[in-house]
């Protein structure tokens, strides 16, 4: 029989949102646990370089990660690693978060769950990843000045990224499978680049390299030419997917498979709250993560204050 515990908060993910909840909660003497089924960081941590964070010049994302993971724990949270979550329970009162190995009844629950990029289905793009196969351009981009990458995607991301590499990069490939879906504002002013060639109806198909990814070969799939492209780095924007289908019989979910909330982050069960990539929004940052594991623990307190006073 799984041990039962009582928690004040427990938060699923440990991103930069879960774990900025995490140090404030700690801070408040709240009993907190934060559940993180895979590496604490989620994808900020394999930025080599994170140059837009509010106080430093430059930062590793692991460091920056690790920096606000002790701080957390120096305040009393808790953080699991690898102990998978099989359910949640959020309409009761308390609310349960299952694990394999325990079950944990709360009070309130902060979902930083984040979302993963879909990657390169391509067999080499483990071998690549962060060696020249990327997902986030602005904590890696700064790494091609002067160099020629590509852009795989088409829509607004994919432009956008584009767009912004362009500050780095002498020579950059837009590699879409079919038509562009990006907004026509976003695709004119990359035409108009004359450091972006556009090539559509084209498909990446191989990843070539020694240590670092040199190559890659490009299927035109109007004439059925196959060559093979030079370049020092590829930025992946194929769409994502947020980390939600734990809480699809829970909580309503938006089309895009988000958790509907505001800038409160409340959700629209009581005592729980969405917050980071998660939450349905329109910017998404790691400044903003950080704003949002703020305001979810901030009110989370207002919330357990209530409900002990029997307001």
């Amino acid at each position: 029989m799984k041990e039962r515990i009582h928690k004040d908060v427990v938060i699923i993910g440990a991103g930069m949102a879960g774990l900025t909840a995490a140090l404030y909660c700690g801070r408040m003497n709240l009993s907190t646990l934060v559940l993180e089924n895979a590496l604490v960081g989620g994808q900020i941590a394999n930025a080599t370089s994170i140059e837009n964070y509010p106080g430093f010049k430059s930062v590793a994302g692991g460091d920056l990660i690790a920096t606000v993971q002790q701080q957390a724990e120096n305040f009393g949270a808790v953080i699991d690693e690898f102990d998978e979550i099989e359910r949640v329970t959020l309409k009761t009162s308390p609310k349960v978060v299952e694990t394999q190995e325990k079950i944990y009844e709360t009070d309130v629950v902060i979902i930083a769950s984040g979302m993963n990029r879909r990657k390169l289905p391509l067999a080499e793009e483990k071998k690549f990843s962060g060696r020249g196969v990327h997902y986030c351009e602005l904590c890696d981009g700064h790494a091609y000045d002067g160099k020629i990458v590509a852009v795989a995607g088409g829509g607004n991301a994919a432009v956008d990224a584009a767009n912004f590499l362009t500050k780095y990069a002498e020579k950059l490939y837009l590699i879409h499978r079919s038509q562009l879906r990006a907004d026509e504002v976003s695709q004119k002013r990359m035409r108009a680049n004359e450091k972006i060639t556009v090539m559509l109806q084209t498909e990446i198909k191989a990843l070539h390299g020694d240590k670092r990814l040199e190559s890659v070969d490009i299927l035109d799939k109007t004439t059925g030419e196959t060559k093979t492209l030079a370049v020092d780095g590829i930025f992946v924007n194929i769409g994502v997917e947020p980390n939600t289908a734990l809480f699809k019989d829970e909580l309503k979910l938006t089309a895009s498979g988000r958790i509907p909330a505001g800038e409160d982050c409340r959700t629209e069960i009581d005592g729980v709250f969405a917050a980071g990539d998660v939450r349905e929004k329109e910017i998404r940052q790691l400044t903003t993560a950080a704003a949002d594991g703020t305001t979810a623990a901030l009110l989370a307190e207002k919330y357990l204050s209530k409900l002990k006073a029997g307001d």
